[in-house]
């Protein structure tokens, strides 16, 4: 609609009417005004309005003022009192041009006829539209200067007028009216340029002069283009406008001028396409103001008006009280208004009924008056009763505030039940603010319509069109996709995914970053195109493919769409082609309507069309191609479900049937109404049925069979059908002279013949319906339609109805007249447009004559009304053959509480109809149809044109057909009998009036096809077919079902069961597969004969569904998530979290030179360690704390977590690159060696386990390990030459150098993560040797094992199967240092020195996916992008590095969006916590051991005794590591539960401990998880005096435990030489001792100080340790302790329990 505006349009008629009333009202003495709510509505007329799926906000502008001078001026200058003043033209010049519409030089004036001109306008003028009273519908062009033009806001207008002739170029105009008289406006008043230029003009996109803004010569005006409401949310209105109307000033006296000033009017800003700005509520409101003045024309004196307050909650009411389906209407409001304000003043208005003399001053109003206070109360009180119908805002301080707010609900979807917004507000002047947002779709929809006039209408539209707006919408009504379709998509998508997960890895689909597809239809032309206008107004679908970005023609959509005739044989061998040369594409070969031509290629005899998708589609080159894969899709699977199917029967999709109610699962607003619920309407008994035969028609059939025995049936009966149209014809149109004709006619033919002629009579445009007549012999067709052709044009019927051959071989072929009027319909502008498919004749009343032998999926529209079948076959004994006959009258409805809704919610299935044709038209007799309504069925975008395009005709046709009923809109199509017309319509209105429903619209009176939409269409049959299918067997199926599925097939055996009523379509396909065998010419006999002991074809799928389903829209849907599905395969989410605790002022000191490549020894060891944790992953633990970090000035951020709760971690999603580390769902060809996918693995895994056994102190036994060591990967160990026993892991030498090599041993902990680790290395690693060791836990070895056959693993001790991640870090560390000493020993024995063999190993985490670096500008040392580089290239980096072995720990840094520091100059290298991705000297770190014990945070805990043991540990900055978000497995996965039960229960955490000897519900959780979550999510309330106190740490020796984010953790070593900072004055608001060792004594503790009341917290593995702690550290010189200080973890005794002791400081 664009920003339209009505401008200032006086209601003349109405103000008479209202003049009028109130006249009548005061000369009457018995008027006494009814209560105002009691005529809240007027007997309006009842229009079905619609809106297709597009949201329309209406802006409706209300600011208050009252009408002054510019109303005067507005009204000639005169009293308002006073008539106006007569004008008398002057007479124009001998000669002169007078026609309306040109000026009097005689040229066009018309914007309709200069839109496309290119005309000269002078600098400094405008082109203006001006309207004249003679030609309501066509804008004058003029050209104004635009000084005597006012602006946006209404002003700077100069006084006076000067113009130019755009049509002979007349200029220099002085005087308004001189210009008038030039233009022919031929007023009666005076002519002002306030009332007569109208509008701006302007030129669009394609040039083209159309009507813009109108011109605001007020100050109320339009709102402008740009709005201040500077909010992002507003931005993003998208094909939306709002309805707005603002009221300022409490109260406004009559005589009281306002100025303009007064509040500021909010403005929007962003795409204001859609968006309508309307006067209609201000133009109410001003007349409500005006009503006090005609009482005082009468010499009274002056009454109040209504208050703004009252103003607003009787709007407020009224809409409350409109229906859901109601829109709006202006009329009425202003009636309430008037009803209102007669109450609110009725003493005085009597007093002036009674006299006019003397007048007694006005007595005070009775009601007491509304204030602002109380308005929103009585509003919201007000829509209690409607539910979310209105919603009253009333809390926001301003308009603007209120308008975003109700944007945002508009945004999230929370205003989908609410039909209108009420907003009010108080500024800051104390004057009320009101605001009604409309967001109803058919409110909206309804109001944007009613501004336009029925020409500014069919501009509109055609505006649409040619800009392309219109293309837009069908977009979004195609991706409008029902539930169930998207269901069976999904389906589809999991079949193929089902295929590439297999073991035959007969589809790779990880190695796919494309989708391409070919669609394989019937070689019917109106199935081609039916299927290739998805495609063409769908160009999404094609973007999203990566093919054609703008598909914009018919002939760009044909290349995805080829009819299997010889013309396929091309497209078939280029796909063939294109597979080969693109092996990364997946090619989908769609073949539709599949059941049709099955015969085999080699049977063919000679016929060319026979066989061919057999040896097109069945041909080896596309079974044995791995990127082909093919999607059979039918209504009619079972000559496809053989005993030699090539499809496998777990490759069958079937769509939800609604017998078992798997429809109901996808809350699907349709129901399907097909072969089945025909059968049901010929059983129901409360109506005629849909299915029928004719009686008449099969006896005299019957006769002339038996008069002619040698002539085919269908000859016979073809030629009685064309007699019977032909008499039908004949009566119909010569009425009562051709009555007797009628005993010769069957009353079903003479029925159907009525409704085709008189419906399209009686409709104002024509519309009609079309009757089916299905002939299947082409030759029978053509004389058919040759005979009805030449009935029709001898009676003169030409132009009531058309008929039409459907031949599939052949395009459609309409006549002119009727292509003309189609093309008024789809307001289509192309001459050269004809339809292409069956659904574009919607409405046109037409026999469409259907031949074929079998129908090819062609599509009807839903005008059709019946479908003559009483030609088809009646021997043609075969499922498939008569069900496919059948199905040309399948559809979709819509359920009842959805039509209810909609644009035809009155229209009932069992409403009479007072237009009965005859006494044999039983176009609205009752149908029982369950409640159900009709429905678009075809998923092509036509027929979604076709159902906005009602959606938009309907109320328009109402328009048209209600003013008086005197006039008919102008048409091409002529009257049938045009002397008759109207006292047809007369008598038709006379009727309607009488007998019909007063809730039926002018339109349902007059059309019968609107009428008939919601009626499915009535079938007749032949006698004989209908007794076959009506009849049920014993299995309670109709007997067509036991039929032979098809004539290409047999049964295996004639003793065979029945099919069952109860069976699924997947036991009726296992059925079929087991009794039914291809006869030797079905494309399926030679599949067996193959040798083939598997005889599916493994990259087939077939679905399967009723006809016109929605298969279409289903399979297109499936093409696009499969795209989708490969480009997220492409694609991971990554972990993208900025670094936390940052120290800006840190981060600027430099070490090293920018430019550094490796790192110095000397220039590490001068660093300061950051003991400060940056890694997001630990924003929710305690705070390391650190002499050089100082937390923000105003606090830290204390992120509270809640328990229970896990918070959630940014990321995005990034294409993988060729670098990236895979889980197991990637098998590319150059992976398959590498991953073991061989049929070598599969038959037997070879690999083997080898014992590996060691010893540790802290163990205190032998640990045995397992390796399980494929064949190929043995070279990486040593074994004894006796037996074979493992002794070592080979490691090479710190000299050696191998480009193509990784030196050190990549351990991954894993757990739960089988199938998503990323344990895939070999495109990280570029392909270079390495040695890759999974470490698991012994009850996974199995699954592990299985889908990792050529991994080489490391089984952990029975005993750590519960253990947590510090349980694996410790071993793979132990186990590597004693390997390293294996190593040592026997490279000495090869005379290499124990220091050279090389001690790194490498800890990865299993969801490291990426690596990047970071390029250094040499010159100015800035960082610049960072790309993704190799695992390779990175560790061949970090290997290389100078002294490398003099570095305990090497890392890099976690990869963030925003850390890559380009265009900066940071530290390459920093000294502090490393996470994630360790290269770790197993040599120096011999004394620092992992803790086996730990759950959370073992890296931290290990980082901090690192360094406190003198080791360098460096961080490479320019290397970052990206971590995919894997939200299955992993080491952080544990249930807490208790020993009673196995089900998770929620456990607070203050019951993870518990008073020792006590009662209490033991939980069966490791009790070091159990201490460590307690303290966690408790520490706060352990250390009170620590919470959010930085300054004041606990102090944790020897271990760092997570405390919670409230509080800080100082850590100190007690070991000798260790390296602490200096505490010195540092208060400590705890002391935390766990598992304290001997190093810790008295005295070491006794150097650091506390505050008073600190809190003590021991912790030990047993009671007796405990307190053997307390003794020997003398705890209780300086600590308090209580008995009901003692705790132990809720474990069991046998469990082990943990125990701890707090205390407070003396």
């Amino acid at each position: 609609m664009g920003n339209s505006y009505t401008g200032h349009l006086q209601s003349t008629r109405f103000e008479e009417v209202l003049h009028n009333s109130i006249e009548a009202s005061l000369r009457s003495n018995t008027v006494v005004p009814r209560p105002v709510f009691t005529q809240l509505y007027l007997e309006a007329e009842q229009r079905p309005y619609s809106h297709d799926g597009e949201l329309l906000l209406c802006l409706l502008w209300y600011y208050t003022f009252c009408r002054g001078d510019e109303d005067e001026d507005e009204e000639d200058g005169s009293d308002s009192n006073s008539p106006p003043i007569p004008y008398q033209m002057r007479p124009p010049p001998d000669g002169s041009c007078t026609t309306d519409g040109f000026c009097q030089a005689g040229k066009d004036l018309r914007l309709s006829s200069m839109a496309t001109e290119s005309l000269e306008v002078p600098p400094g003028f405008l082109l203006v539209g001006a309207k004249s009273p003679s030609m309501p519908d066509h804008i004058l062009v003029c050209a104004v200067d635009q000084r005597f033009l006012p602006d946006e806001c209404g002003r700077n207008a100069l006084l006076g007028f000067s113009g130019n002739c755009m049509g002979c170029g007349e200029k220099g105009f002085r005087y308004f009216t001189e210009f008038a008289d030039h233009i022919n406006l031929k007023l009666t008043t005076q002519p002002k340029k306030q009332k007569h230029l109208k509008y701006h003009l302007l030129r669009n996109a394609q040039g083209i002069l159309v009507k813009g803004a109108p011109i605001c010569w007020k100050g109320i005006g339009k709102i402008a283009q740009e709005f201040l409401v500077n909010k992002d949310t507003i931005l993003h209105f998208m094909r939306m406008g709002i309805l707005l109307y603002k009221r300022i000033a409490s109260t406004v006296f009559v005589c009281v001028f306002l100025s303009v000033g007064h509040g500021t009017l909010p403005h929007l800003c962003g795409n204001l396409g859609d968006v309508l700005v309307s006067g209609l509520l201000q133009k109410c409101y001003l007349n409500s103001q005006n009503l006090p003045r005609v009482y005082e024309q009468y010499g009274t004196a002056p009454i109040q008006p209504i208050s703004t307050e009252m103003l607003i909650l009787l709007t407020v009411y009224y809409l409350v009280q409109l229906a859901p389906d109601q829109a709006p209407l202006m009329e009425d409001l202003e009636q309430i208004f008037m009803r209102s304000w007669r109450e609110s003043h009725l003493t005085e208005i009597r007093q002036y009924q009674q006299t006019h003399a003397q007048i007694a001053p006005p007595l005070p109003c009775l009601a007491q008056p509304l204030t602002p206070s109380q308005l929103p109360w009585l509003a919201k009180l007000a829509t209690s009763s409607c539910g979310e119908g209105v919603l009253v805002l009333d809390t926001a301080p301003s308009l603007a505030e209120a308008l975003e707010e109700t944007f945002h609900r508009l945004v999230d979807g929370r205003l989908s039940q609410t039909n209108y917004v009420v907003i009010i507000c108080m500024n800051r002047s104390q004057e009320i603010e009101s605001c009604v947002v409309v967001t109803g779709k058919h409110q909206t929809r309804a109001l944007a319509e009613s501004l336009l006039s029925p020409s500014d209408c069919v501009r509109e539209i055609v505006h649409e069109l040619s800009s392309g707006m219109a293309s837009l919408k069908y977009y979004v009504e195609w991706h409008e996709i029902r539930p169930i379709q998207l269901a069976v998509a999904r389906k589809l998508l999991s079949h193929v995914c089902a295929i590439a997960d297999s073991s035959t890895q007969n589809l790779d689909l990880g190695s796919f970053d494309k989708v391409e597809f070919l669609i394989c239809v019937p070689p019917s032309e109106v199935t081609f195109h039916q299927i290739s206008l998805p495609a063409l107004v769908f160009p999404g679908l094609l973007r999203e493919l990566g093919l054609d970005q703008d598909c914009l023609s018919v002939k760009e959509a044909e290349q995805y769409v080829v009819k299997l005739n010889q013309s396929a044989v091309g497209k078939i061998n280029s796909l063939i082609q294109k597979s080969k040369m693109n092996p990364y594409t997946l090619f989908i070969l769609v073949h539709d309507h599949a059941h049709w031509d099955i015969s085999s290629g080699q049977c063919s005899g000679g016929d060319s069309s026979l066989g061919l998708v057999d040896s097109l589609l069945n041909c080896r080159q596309i079974r044995d191609a791995p990127n082909i894969l093919t999607l059979h899709v039918t209504s009619f699977p079972f000559t496809l479900q053989t005993q030699y199917t090539r499809i496998s029967p777990y490759n069958e999709i079937h769509w939800p049937s609604g017998f078992n109610n798997d429809v109901d699962l996808y809350h699907e607003k349709t129901k399907y109404f097909g072969v089945s619920e025909l059968l049901e309407t010929t059983r129901s008994g409360s109506g005629l049925p849909l299915l029928r035969y004719d009686s008449s028609f099969e006896s005299m059939a019957a006769a002339l069979e038996e008069r002619f025995p040698k002539l085919h049936s269908a000859v016979i009966r073809t030629h009685v059908l064309i007699q019977h149209y032909s008499l039908a014809l004949m009566v119909t149109a010569g009425g009562q002279a051709l009555q007797a004709l009628q005993k010769h006619i069957s009353v079903e033919t003479l029925e159907m013949v009525q409704c085709l002629l008189n419906t399209s009579q009686r409709c104002p445009s024509r519309h009609g319906h079309m009757l089916l007549l299905r002939i299947p012999s082409p030759a029978l067709a053509a004389f058919a339609h040759q005979r009805l052709c030449h009935v029709r044009n001898r009676l003169g019927l030409h132009k009531q109805f058309e008929v039409i051959l459907g031949d599939p071989c052949s395009a459609l072929t309409v006549g002119k007249h009727f292509l003309d009027q189609l093309r008024v319909w789809l307001k289509i502008l192309d001459p050269d447009w004809a339809p292409l498919t069956y659904l574009e004749l919607e409405a046109l009343p037409c026999i469409l004559i259907l031949t074929g032998m079998d129908p090819l999926g062609e599509s009807l529209p839903r005008s059709l009304k019946y479908c003559d079948l009483r030609v088809i076959s009646c021997w043609s004994l075969q499922r498939t053959t008569l069900e496919q006959e059948l199905g040309l009258a399948a559809y979709l409805l819509k359920t009842k509480q959805d039509v209810q809704h909609g644009p035809h919610a009155r229209c009932d299935l069992s409403e009479s109809d007072p237009e009965k044709l005859s006494s044999t038209d039983n176009e609205d007799e009752e149908v029982v149809v369950d409640g159900l309504t009709h429905l678009n069925t075809s998923l092509a975008l036509t027929l979604s044109l076709w159902w906005s395009i009602v959606n938009n005709e309907l109320p328009k046709l109402g328009n048209q057909a209600s003013p008086a009923g005197s006039q008919h809109p102008q048409s091409d199509w002529t009257p049938l009998d045009p002397d008759k017309q109207p006292n047809q319509r007369r008598q038709s209105k006379s009727t309607s009036s009488g007998s019909s429903s007063t809730r039926a619209s002018p339109l349902r009176q007059s059309c019968s096809w609107a009428r008939n939409l919601s009626r499915p269409p009535v079938v007749l049959l032949p006698k004989a077919v209908y007794d076959l299918i009506t009849t049920v067997d014993s299995s309670g199926l109709p007997k067509s079902t036991s039929f032979l599925p098809h004539s290409a097939v047999e049964w295996v055996s004639s003793f065979r069961p029945l099919l069952s009523k109860m069976m699924t379509c997947t036991e009726q396909s296992l059925y079929y597969r087991q009794w039914t065998v291809p006869k030797p010419h079905h494309m399926d006999s030679s599949n067996r004969a193959e040798g083939r002991t598997d005889n599916f074809h493994p990259r087939k799928l077939l679905l399967s569904g009723p006809p016109q389903v929605g298969k279409t829209g289903a399979y297109l849907q499936f093409l696009g998530i499969l795209s989708r599905m490969l480009i997220r395969l492409m694609e991971v989410d990554i972990y993208d979290e900025e670094d936390i605790n940052c120290n800006c002022e840190k981060d600027l000191v430099r070490y090293h030179q920018p430019i550094a490549l490796w790192p110095n020894t000397d220039t590490v060891q001068g660093m300061p360690f950051d003991y400060t944790i940056h890694d997001p992953k630990y924003e929710d633990i305690s705070t390391v704390y650190s002499p050089d970090f100082t937390p923000n000035s105003n606090g830290e951020t204390i992120k509270i977590i809640t328990y229970g709760l896990v918070e959630p971690y940014y990321s995005t999603r990034i294409k993988l690159s060729k670098y990236a580390a895979y889980n197991t769902y990637h098998h590319c060809e150059q992976c398959h060696q590498y991953m073991g996918f061989n049929p070598q693995y599969q038959v037997s895994p070879n690999s083997t386990l080898h014992a590996f056994t060691f010893s540790h102190l802290l163990l205190g036994e032998e640990i045995q390990l397992y390796f399980i060591i494929p064949k190929s990967k043995e070279h990486h160990f040593s074994f004894s030459q006796s037996g074979g026993q493992l002794e070592s892991m080979r490691l090479p030498l710190t000299s050696d150098w191998n480009p193509d090599a990784i030196k050190s041993p990549i351990f991954t902990p894993t757990t739960g993560r089988h199938e998503h680790g990323l344990f895939n290395l070999y495109h990280a690693m570029e392909g270079a040797a390495h040695l890759h060791i999974l470490v698991i836990k012994e009850y996974e070895m199995a699954v592990y094992k299985k889908y990792w056959p050529n991994h080489i693993m490391l089984v952990l001790p029975t005993i750590f199967n519960g253990a947590g991640i510090g349980a694996a870090h410790f071993l793979i560390k132990e186990l590597s240092y004693h390997n390293l000493e294996l190593e040592r020993s026997r490279r000495v024995e090869h005379g290499s020195r124990p220091q050279d063999v090389w001690p790194f190993i490498i800890l990865a985490d299993d969801s490291c996916v990426m690596w990047n670096s970071v390029d250094v500008d040499p010159k100015s040392g800035t960082a610049g992008t960072e790309r993704n580089v190799s695992l390779k290239q990175v560790l061949q980096h970090m290997e290389s590095s100078p002294n490398i072995t003099q570095y305990g720990l090497c890392g890099m840094r976690k990869w963030s969006s925003r850390g890559g520091g380009a265009g900066q100059q940071k530290d390459p290298f920093s000294r502090g916590h490393l996470h994630d991705f360790l290269l770790l000297n197993v040599d120096l770190t011999q004394n620092v051991q992992y803790n086996q014990n730990r759950f959370t945070c073992d890296d931290v805990d290990f980082n901090l005794r690192a360094h406190s043991a003198g080791l360098l540990i460096c961080r490479f900055n320019n290397f970052s590591v990206m971590k995919k978000q894997i939200a299955i497995g992993g080491y952080g996965t544990f249930i807490i539960k208790t020993k009673m039960t196995d089900v998770p229960t929620t456990i607070q955490p203050t019951q993870y401990i518990c008073a020792p000897d006590s009662k209490h519900l033991f939980l069966a959780t490791p009790a070091q998880l159990l201490l460590e979550k307690y303290l966690q999510h408790t520490s706060h309330r352990l250390f009170p005096l620590s919470a959010q106190n930085y300054s004041h740490p606990v102090l944790s020796v020897d271990c760092y435990l997570n405390l919670g984010p409230e509080v800080t953790v100082c850590f100190v070593s007690s070991r000798p030489h260790s390296i602490n900072f200096s505490t010195t004055g540092l208060l400590f608001s705890g002391l935390l001792l766990y598992f304290c060792d001997s190093f810790v004594t008295p005295g070491f503790l006794k150097k650091f100080q506390f505050l008073k009341g600190a809190t003590l917290c021991v912790i030990c593995p047993n009671r007796s340790s405990l307190r053997q702690t307390v003794v020997r550290l003398e705890l209780e010189e300086e600590w308090r302790f209580r008995l009901s200080d003692e705790f132990q973890t809720a474990n069991a005794k046998e469990d082990q329990p943990l125990f701890f002791l707090t205390g407070k400081h003396i």
